[in-house]
């Protein structure tokens, strides 16, 4: 008997690439259209994508819909009405009563008891004391509680947005309430989302020369203005959400809503993306959902005396490598915590977008700990997948993008796995973009254990273009986890000890400092054009920043001396790391002009093991790379798409960037027809072509 069943699942048309629009299903499975090996996970697709609209219609079926439930800080912590009435309300169920206390109240525990609701959230309204709201701007508050067991506890309130921290009296941070009589007022419009994203992570502490704890203010004034000059078009503020121990690097997050009062006020960080957005960079946020700092006295953990509150309890409720706690992604609050606080970054300081740290640890049971991923794509799914992470993420990102048309989301996940930069509708995990994470790892390890002679050509183009397609990732040669103690920046790796003695124009030009220069800009450059669909330096790396990134510790002596960045070096006339500073600005400037980032995937045309050279073709350019330690080829023939007249627009051999001037950058450089076709290309033209030198040329006309 014939079936006479018809599938009655609605779908929908996608444009997937320009020109190319598919019809896919609309229960999750729209992945498998784009990649048919999922064919056989399409019930795991389909139940994860379910999850997801179970969550948010959920939330959409609450009072105020999703645009109430991420307004969380509006009703959650302090707010301020502009008569001066001071609301406060904070979720604790495991409490029996709460009181609000502080300097305002002598710290006094029955003058402001709060009143409980059905659902665990206690709350206080203070109304103004002579015209003026009852608790001053800036004094010290906390939350006290007491327990089941009668045990008085005391917590910085879980939605504050000013920490502070007196050493001379204790490191624990406190509470202040932060109600300026001058709040500050944003004055530039949120740049456009740009097609080509070039992205400077900073970290706003280590920015300045001196050995101390840089400010908000100072990175405004002194680090802009270079960031705007090298030509990127983003910013990735690293360390901000606040966090009780500096050396953490801003990973173990004590307050989810403070900016880190150690660099200065809120206003300051305004002022700061205000700037940002003026020089025409976006400004994206270095959020950490993934997991919490373990801190009782002045963190999340144990608010309200329970192990669950905003965690999972128990050993599902540690992470044992971070020794950090982890969300409970399937509390109706703990979303409201987190998808608040994204909208706080977003709308308060007009932040444009996010790197989401720790992904891989959201997406497994596992959090990625010991586990080698292979690529098999049982990997993805099953016992493996935390339905609950997985979920938060497509929550977040379905968000933002429906809220935000030119916010940014970027996942720091080293699984892979299939969907993560796709839309939520098709099954996807809704991140624009994904860091090539084995792209760092791998010149690094070139860099410690082979000659450069002795690379692999294949091997590298290998690594450069093995990503998902109609999936973007975000090329980058280092970024802060390869400069971190324990290794060394890529430019300390080639040069090591002779940048003390021999980075200066005075100063004979060394084999090693020579090398060590040149492999500098091919890497970053081959990284550049070849990596990805955005690119990504960590400050001061552009201009070969020497040594490593260690901040105060104990294992130091508390010492700043790596905890800094050394400006002096590049902006010392006589020294040579200006050059690379240049060679970093010709690289986003010459983007700009020919768009490769945001062009499809680069077709490559030659590897040659025994000449050490990669050509490729990318955004209308030709690429060219040699990186034989010696032998420099004249009329080296490589393949071409289009016929006419090649110029050189980018040469790492100009002596602007201490080449050795050996390529005429006025020639010109006219095809050949192919017989039959050379390198697979239909024409063919003649470079003289340097040893360890790259260049960019374009058809001209």
């Amino acid at each position: 008997m014939t079936s006479t069943h018809q599938d009655t699942t609605p779908t929908f048309s996608q444009e997937v690439e320009p020109g190319r629009v598919l019809t896919m299903k609309a229960d999750g499975t729209g992945l498998t259209v784009l990649d048919p090996w999922l064919d056989p996970f399409k019930d795991d697709l389909r139940k994860r994508y379910g999850f997801f609209e179970k969550w948010k219609k959920i939330i959409e079926d609450s009072p105020g819909g999703l645009d109430n439930f991420t307004k969380g800080y509006e009703y959650y912590g302090f707010n301020v009405d502009k008569d001066g009435t001071i609301h406060y309300r904070e979720w604790a169920p495991n409490a029996v009563t709460a009181s609000l206390v502080g300097d305002f109240n002598q710290w006094d525990v029955n003058a402001n008891i709060m009143k409980r609701n059905q659902y665990g959230v206690y709350e206080i309204t203070l109304a103004p004391v002579n015209g003026a709201p009852a608790i001053p701007h800036n004094s010290k508050v906390k939350i006290s509680m007491t327990l089941p067991n009668n045990e008085r506890i005391y917590r910085l309130p879980a939605w504050i947005n000013r920490v502070t921290q007196d050493l001379a009296v204790s490191p624990t941070y406190e509470a202040v309430f932060w109600n300026p009589d001058h709040k500050y007022v944003f004055k530039n419009p949120r740049p456009k989302r740009p097609e080509s994203l070039r992205i400077y992570e900073a970290h706003v502490g280590i920015s300045t020369t001196e050995p101390r704890v840089g400010t908000y203010k100072e990175f405004t004034q002194n680090i802009l203005p270079r960031i705007a000059y090298l030509g990127y078009n983003a910013i990735q503020l690293m360390a901000v959400m606040e966090h009780a121990y500096y050396a953490s690097f801003g990973y173990q997050v004590t307050s989810f809503f403070a900016p880190s009062s150690r660099y200065g006020t809120p206003e300051d960080l305004k002022e700061l993306i205000d700037t940002a957005h003026g020089l025409g960079l976006m400004v994206l946020l270095d959020v950490v959902h993934s997991h919490a700092c373990k801190n009782v006295d002045d963190g999340l953990n144990r608010f309200d005396g329970s192990d669950h509150c905003y965690f999972h309890e128990g050993a599902k409720g540690r992470h044992e490598l971070w020794d950090s706690r982890l969300f409970n992604y399937g509390n109706y609050e703990v979303l409201r915590f987190l998808m608040s606080n994204l909208r706080y970054w977003m709308d308060v300081f007009q932040f444009d977008g996010f790197r989401f740290d720790g992904v891989t640890s959201m997406l497994y049971t596992h959090h990625g700990i010991g586990y080698g991923f292979s690529g098999n794509y049982h990997e993805y799914f099953g016992a493996n997948v935390d339905d609950e992470g997985v979920m938060y993420c497509q929550l977040a990102n379905y968000y933002l993008h429906e809220k935000y048309k030119n916010v940014i989301t970027i996942a720091e996940d080293v699984s892979g796995m299939p969907g993560s930069c796709r839309p939520v509708k098709e099954g996807g995990l809704g991140f624009d973009y994904r860091l090539a994470m084995a792209m760092p790892d791998t010149w690094i390890k070139l860099l410690k254990e082979v000659s450069d002679d002795n690379w692999n050509m294949g091997h590298i183009v290998h690594i450069l273009t093995n990503r998902r397609h109609l999936e973007k990732t975000i090329a980058y040669s280092e970024s802060h986890d390869q400069a971190l103690v324990g290794d060394k920046t890529l430019a300390f790796w080639m040069m090591d000890k002779e940048m003390y003695t021999n980075m200066s124009d005075l100063t004979e030009l060394t084999p090693v400092i020579d090398r060590g220069m040149a492999l500098h800009k091919m890497i970053r450059l081959i990284s550049h054009t070849l990596g990805g669909e955005g690119y990504l330096n960590f400050e001061g790396n552009e201009f070969g920043h020497p040594e490593w990134l260690d901040f105060p510790r104990e294992g130091n002596n508390s010492s700043f001396h790596y905890a800094r960045r050394q400006w002096n070096v590049l902006d010392d006339p006589l020294l040579r790391y200006k050059y690379l500073n240049e060679w970093d600005r010709g690289m986003q400037v010459t983007e700009e002009k020919y768009g490769w980032l945001h062009s499809p995937q680069a077709y490559v045309s030659r590897k040659n093991e025994g000449d050490k050279v990669v050509a490729f073709e990318r955004g209308g350019a030709l690429f060219l790379f040699n990186f034989h330690p010696t032998q420099s080829y004249p009329d080296y023939r490589v393949g071409v798409s289009d016929a006419g007249k090649y110029k050189v627009v980018l040469n790492s051999d100009d002596k602007q960037y201490l080449g050795h001037g050996r390529v005429d950058t006025q020639g010109e450089y006219f095809t050949t027809p192919a017989e039959g076709d050379w390198d697979t290309r239909p024409h063919w033209i003649q470079v003289y072509l340097p040893s360890r030198t790259a260049l960019v040329l374009t058809r001209q006309g």
